[in-house]
């Protein structure tokens, strides 16, 4: 009833902080009936009348994510019961502004339920004024406290209206000064209001721009700095999360004059990774390009590919890889923190399991394992069931059962993947004996796998739209249509956006991501050659040139060696593979999810399916009815969510700088990790999002933020790749290396950085990015030394 600002003061007042006197008009008042009136007027007269700040106080204002920061309005210097009454009047009115409620509406919060106090308090004629940030709005540093100040009321410096001063406050009490220039001082006007004080002619020797009779005395001495610092922190603690607060000083005192959390705050920095943290960190930001939903917390990133990883590690005595690697503030993911995996006993005998799986399990036939075809059928069987038809309890029972089909997979892996490891590093021995170490990436291409199966078929239907002209007319061909629904059957259960995310779409949710690349490919002249093309003409070409070798001139030695190479590449398969069959409980999952939604929708809980989103599985799970106290229960948690993911929308889970440290870059626009290819020039396309697919020409140099198999068909058009995040193991950096394009990875800000359009050379083997304006002139000054 007192509304947000309303209640934080009283928070204050109670735990004895020094707040100006005043009272609160509850939001009960509604209307300025004689009742009201006189209790206003009573209580202005108890606090000894005299000047007062009249400020807005909604309802909304406690809610996570909205700060409501200048949405309503403020009125200082209030002088006499008229204009009290006056300013509390314009106070409710100022709820129904134009900026008011396009503010609610942005942030989904309906009108019926906000409702405005008002928060009336002696007014302080403040010397020097401003606001102080007790966290590091930038960095999101909580051991630094940041102060914005200047002359006159703190109006000026949150208005915006002056550049203040800037105090910077550090964990150990360390105080970094930058002056501010006073362009203006707001005070208080003899009789009610202010007036605004602007800077005039600048006297000799004075500052260029700061208002006559304002001198670098103003500036708050080091003491009042740190007492400021010191009740910043007291009352960051007090609420027990950093704040954003205002301030005044008069007399020699401070006065703190309302408190709210800070918004938009970005994640405490991580610190110094270690090696294994940066690795694990390089592969979780390409996996994560989207902030997850409680329900992805719930469901597919503990039982998904993350705990597939875990699993498989904690199988060989790893322990706390990937446990706690996300952490949420008011139920909403906030933060990546890369863990920091620990050997436990289990490690000792880790040599001894690998080898005997190794000896047990070949990877070339994973797909003839029982637990493997018996995974399958129960796939088939719960991808049959009309979940539109269940009841409200069958529904509810369907994404444990989705979840449960995916732990066979995981034991494949730990019984597999040793055999792979094993083929790998025996292939690694042979070709480091024969002292042919850069054949060893090239050896591995030309696997079949279900991508290049899906990279096939993608080149099919490129054929089938270009023979019935399928983007030329409406509606699209029956033949092609008929193509599409096939393919979308086969591979319409693979990812868009993130393996270990439920709620993006995959390909048969969002099949205008396959007609993308589709048109793509379309648009090119028939490919004589498959997709994956390249990558079986580079392996053959490498086992050709391995076996060329004089030591392995007899047959025997040669059969043996490519038996090697084959049990390589099937390992290569199987990894591929049992990711892309791992996948398959995924869309049952996200389509039981979004009935469900669909259903809480129809009973007013939500107001639209992907709002199932905002809420845990077991919160789902405890509906036991569709009305009355579970409806309105869940409504507002997905309200609160909402508002805080919309708060959190420009924030970072982790600084990239964190995982790729800035380095010397020289000439440069961007270094990143080496990828190889050699140098190619081009013209930057950055394409964001699989929808942006259809926009990639040939011969653009590709800028992404992150890949997964999804965009393995647009590097046959691309002269070269660059990317936000992975490493020179990532997939974009083995498929690049398949196609023997340049790509450079791990960048951190390459999207940003670079423009559509701007022409760039791209070196893959030293993991740069040049303007090629700037590499022309330096190859042609270099050609003439």
């Amino acid at each position: 009833m007192a509304g947000g600002k309303g209640a934080n003061l009283g928070e204050l007042v109670r735990a004895g902080y020094p707040v100006p006197d005043g009272f609160v008009v509850t939001t009960y008042a509604g209307e300025l009936t004689d009742d009201v009136r006189k209790a206003i007027t009573g209580a202005y007269a108890r606090l000894g009348g005299g000047p007062v700040a009249v400020r807005s106080s909604a309802t909304a204002e406690d809610l996570p994510g909205a700060a409501f920061a200048g949405q309503q309005d403020t009125y200082l210097n209030v002088v006499g019961e008229a204009d009290l009454l006056d300013a509390v009047r314009r106070c409710w009115g100022s709820l129904w502004t134009e900026r008011a409620v396009a503010y609610r509406g942005r942030l989904g919060i309906g009108d019926a339920g906000v409702r405005m106090a008002v928060v009336v308090q002696r007014m302080v004629e403040a010397e020097v004024a401003g606001v102080m940030f007790t966290a590091d709005p930038v960095t999101g540093d909580r051991t630094r406290l940041v102060v914005d100040a200047s002359s006159g009321l703190g109006e000026a410096v949150v208005s915006g209206l002056v550049t203040p001063d800037h105090y910077v406050v550090d964990g150990r009490g360390r105080i970094g000064f930058t002056p501010g220039r006073r362009e203006v001082v707001i005070r208080s006007a003899a009789g009610g209001g202010v007036v605004r004080e602007g800077a005039g002619p600048v006297p000799a020797g004075a500052v260029a721009g700061r208002v006559p009779g304002v001198v670098e005395a103003e500036r708050l001495p080091d003491a009042v700095v740190a007492e400021l610092a010191r009740l910043g922190r007291d009352v960051a603690a007090h609420f027990g999360r950093p704040q954003d607060i205002e301030w005044a000083y008069a007399g020699g005192r401070l006065h703190l004059l309302q408190a709210r959390p800070m918004t938009a705050l970005p994640p405490p920095p991580v610190g110094r990774l270690n090696p294994i943290q940066r690795r694990i960190a390089t592969v979780l930001m390409e996996y994560l390009p989207e902030r997850p939903y409680p329900i992805d917390m719930s469901t597919w990133i503990p039982y998904g590919p993350a705990g597939l990883m875990r699993k498989v590690l904690g199988a060989f005595g790893v322990r706390r890889a990937f446990d706690g690697f996300l952490e949420e503030e008011d139920e909403v993911v906030y933060r990546l923190l890369p863990p920091s995996p620990k050997p436990g006993l289990g490690v000792l005998a880790a040599p001894f399991r690998v080898l005997a799986k190794a000896l047990r399990y070949d990877p070339a036939r994973w797909t003839e394992d029982r637990r493997y075809l018996d995974y399958l059928a129960a796939i088939e069987a719960l991808r049959g069931r009309d979940l539109q038809g269940m009841s409200w309890g069958e529904l509810l029972r369907v994404p444990r059962q989705a979840l449960a089909l995916v732990s066979p997979v995981a034991d494949l892996r730990v019984d597999y993947l040793p055999g792979t490891g094993l083929a790998l590093l025996r292939l690694l021995a042979v070709v480091r004996v024969l002292g042919r170490r850069e054949l060893f990436a090239d050896l591995l291409h030309g696997a079949r796998t279900r991508t290049t199966d899906a990279n096939r078929a993608l080149e099919g239907l490129a054929e089938v739209a270009r023979r019935t002209r399928a983007f030329e007319v409406e509606p699209m061909p029956g033949e092609f249509v008929e193509a599409l629904a096939g393919f979308l059957d086969e591979y319409g259960h693979r990812e868009t956006v993130s393996p270990i995310l439920v709620t993006p779409p995959t390909w048969a949710d969002a099949p205008e991501v396959v007609l993308g690349l589709v048109r793509v490919l379309a648009s090119d002249a028939p490919a004589s050659k498959g997709l994956d093309a390249p990558a079986s003409q580079e392996g053959d070409d490498a086992l050709g040139r391995l076996l060329a070798h004089p030591l392995l001139r007899g047959k025997g030695r040669r059969a043996r060696v490519t038996r090697w190479v084959e049990a390589a590449r099937a390992g290569i398969a199987f990894r591929e593979d049992s990711h892309f069959s791992f996948m398959m409980p995924q869309p049952v999952l996200r389509g039981s999810l979004l009935e469900l939604g669909r259903r809480l929708r129809d009973a007013g809980a939500l107001a639209a399916p992907e709002d199932v989103f905002h809420l845990r599985l077991e919160e789902i799970e405890d509906v036991t009815t569709l009305r009355g106290a579970d409806v309105e229960r869940l409504r507002e948690i997905v309200t609160r969510r909402a508002l805080k993911r919309e708060e959190l929308a420009g924030v970072r889970l982790i600084d990239p700088a964190a995982i790729f440290p800035p380095a010397g870059t020289g000439d440069a626009l961007l270094t990143g990790a080496p990828a190889g290819g050699g140098t190619v020039t081009g013209p930057v396309k950055v394409i964001a999002t699989p929808a942006e697919f259809g926009r990639l020409a040939a011969g653009d140099v590709l800028v992404c933020p992150y890949t997964n198999p999804s965009w393995t068909p647009l590097f046959q058009r691309a002269a070269a790749v660059v990317v936000d995040t992975g490493g020179a193991a990532s997939h974009a950096a083995i498929v690049a290396r398949e196609y023997g394009i340049p790509a450079v990875m791990g960048t951190g800000t390459g999207t940003s950085a670079l423009q559509d359009g701007q022409l760039v050379t791209v070196n893959g083997d030293t993991g740069t990015v040049t303007s090629a304006v700037t590499s022309t002139v330096t190859g042609t000054v270099t050609g003439t030394s």
